[in-house]
């Protein structure tokens, strides 16, 4: 009878934390957590027959190990096999590429911000911008909107998040009309409301929600949560190398400065008289793209950490751009979060 030999998905992806391992499905978009032994029987022994690993370990876990098989069958997560069908499912490449300059951006809104949306958003199309979220910290009628909207006809850019103030126009029937016009906006969020109320759209676009949360500036980024989890190829692959947050990410602040993040104090120039280009090209503006969560403290022994964002706006020692984020509470070495997440932070919502 010839050996048996096992195989996880091309799209089932492994991580090892300190305490834990995580079976990340970016084709289901589910991550599963597991034990460490089973991470090392997966990863150190991949190439084994199973009767090969269980004599690695003198049969003392034989009937643990056809559990971990057992399970990670009845998940979907793998396979049984014989070793001449081992070739004929390499294991995906983690190469990342896009073809863009910049792929993601923000433009955050005050009462004294005059933004020149035609210019900046003709700037987007230059680098190849494909996705980017306006976020407005006060009350604006919907036309505010529609013209930024209407501008965007005949441009390349994919998808936009509105996250606007809650106010006299912002009830559900008029942003359902506005998304259904609009079908390139992907989530319109509205804050500062008395309530939290989220209304998802079946097609995945135009995912109307609501929020209690008072957002009055760029400072209330930066929190890390299982809510804000991505658990898809793309950011996989990305976040092996880059940093996941700032990764071909340009932003535009209230008054216009050009920085990675709006959160950040280091400006590349203002808008008013400075290109999108030319602030990318200045020195230092690239460097965090590459900060990656394998080289952060506490973050390259997390499981979580490739489907993670990771904020360098707000970490634990603003001396070390490798320090922790400051508005996460999970611990990789007890796998527990902190009392109430990372809102216990006296950095959140500042």
């Amino acid at each position: 009878m010839a050996e048996s030999f096992f195989r996880l998905y091309a799209c089932c992806l492994l991580v090892k934390g300190t305490k834990r391992s995580m079976i990340c499905d970016v084709q289901r978009g589910s991550f599963h957590l597991v034990p460490n032994g089973l991470y090392e029987i997966l990863t150190e022994h991949k190439q084994r027959a199973i009767s090969a690993i269980k004599a690695t370990y003198q049969h003392q876990y034989d009937e643990t190990i056809d559990e971990y098989f057992d399970f990670l069958v009845s998940n979907e997560f793998g396979f049984y096999c014989e070793e001449p069908d081992l070739e004929l499912f390499p294991d995906i490449s983690m190469d990342w590429e896009v073809p863009f300059e910049i792929t993601n951006a923000i433009i955050d809104v005050n009462t004294q911000s005059q933004h020149d949306y035609t210019r900046i958003l003709d700037q987007f199309e230059n680098l190849g911008c494909r996705h980017f979220q306006l976020r407005v910290y006060v009350e604006k009628p919907l036309n505010y909107y529609v013209d930024l909207l209407d501008n965007l006809e005949n441009r390349r850019i994919i998808s936009v998040e509105l996250l606007i103030k809650f106010g006299a126009e912002t009830i559900l029937e008029n942003l359902k009309k506005l998304t259904d016009k609009y079908p390139r906006i992907h989530n319109l969020i509205v804050h500062s409301t008395s309530f939290n109320q989220i209304n998802p759209d079946p097609s995945g676009m135009g995912n109307v929600v609501f929020v209690k949360q008072e957002i009055s500036n760029a400072n209330h980024c930066g929190l890390i949560s299982t809510d804000y989890f991505s658990i898809n190829l793309t950011t996989f692959l990305e976040s092996q190398k880059h940093n996941t947050c700032l990764n071909r990410k340009i932003s535009i602040d209230v008054e216009g400065n050009i920085k990675n993040c709006p959160s950040m104090t280091k400006s590349y120039g203002n808008i008013r008289d400075t290109t999108l280009r030319e602030a990318i090209e200045k020195q230092g503006f690239k460097d965090v793209w590459y900060i990656h969560k394998d080289q952060i403290e506490v973050c390259k022994d997390c499981e979580f950490r490739h489907i993670c964002t990771d904020c360098r706006a707000y970490i634990q020692d603003p001396n070390n751009i490798y320090s922790k984020p400051a508005k996460c509470s999970y611990n990789p070495y007890t796998a527990t979060w902190g009392d109430d997440n990372p809102t216990n932070n006296p950095l959140h919502g500042k």
